[in-house]
């Protein structure tokens, strides 16, 4: 995989950080456990700056293997992809398992790959963001100040655990 590391305000000239993950440039948010490599697609998550760092804020639900993958890896990367074209292969990362399918990259028509050494990735994404895991928490019923959301995004009772990890680098992929 060619890429060019790019700045982090450059990146967010392609990657539109309020809006992205909501509408069409859904991300996989991959992690490495030493000896596992899964994804997930992601469409809620947020960038910003939270304890004087450049930060990525992802979303995921306790039952999702990658999440396993995730608690015992110091990073995480979060892939986007020319939505269009790899539409489908976003939607079979979202529906499938990881904890049954181990190939799951490669059943989906992507490319698992690594960048700075370790970091899980995909060759046909576009931007890649490095995030190092800093913090952890489960969403709690209690703490929904509008319970609408609840019974509406959470009618299981399982709860996202948050991460927030710093950008550490942002690449785009050369082709």
């Amino acid at each position: 995989m060619k890429t060019k590391k790019v700045e982090l305000n450059e990146i967010t000239k392609v990657i539109d950080p309020v809006a992205s993950m909501p509408k069409n440039d859904w991300c996989l948010v991959t992690a490495n456990d030493g000896e596992r490599v899964n994804g997930l697609t992601a469409g809620w998550g947020a960038f910003g700056h939270v304890c004087n760092k450049p930060t990525a804020t992802i979303y995921i639900r306790p039952q999702r293997f990658t999440k396993s993958l995730l608690d015992r890896s110091d990073y995480f990367t979060m892939t986007f992809f020319d939505f269009d074209k790899y539409k489908d292969a976003l939607m079979y990362m979202g529906t499938h398992t990881g904890a049954t399918e181990p190939e799951k990259g490669k059943n989906a028509g992507l490319t698992p790959c690594f960048i700075d050494g370790d970091k899980p990735t995909y060759e046909e994404g576009r931007f890649v963001i490095v995030c190092r895991k800093f913090f952890c928490q489960q969403m709690a019923e209690e703490s929904f100040t509008d319970s609408s959301i609840v019974d509406r995004s959470f009618p299981g009772k399982d709860f996202s655990y948050i991460y927030m990890g710093e950008i550490v680098a942002a690449y785009e992929v050369i082709r």
